[in-house]
């Protein structure tokens, strides 16, 4: 899996965010993708490499902007009621 963070620039709200997350998971095979308005940021994780050009172009028809992108390879974090 890849984790991809999109520095995205015009998110104000709440329904900022539902919308770039509609754009991207329309734009690309997204597991799952979380916004925020706050951070100015949205987190993809994606099976394969985030085609990264094709959600920018997709973010900027919407009226807002990715400004970075960064990807890196991600490892689901498992979970255990256990200490070792």
């Amino acid at each position: 899996m890849y984790k991809t963070t999109l520095k995205i620039d015009g998110m104000i709200c709440g329904m900022c965010e539902s919308h770039i997350n509609d754009t991207i998971r329309k734009a690309a095979p997204v597991k799952k993708v979380t916004s925020s308005h706050a951070k100015g940021e949205a987190v993809v994780l994606t099976d394969e490499p985030l085609d990264i050009e094709a959600v920018r172009a997709a973010v900027h028809a919407t009226g807002y902007e990715v400004t970075e992108a960064s990807s890196e390879p991600y490892e689901k974090k498992k979970f255990s009621l256990f200490k070792k």
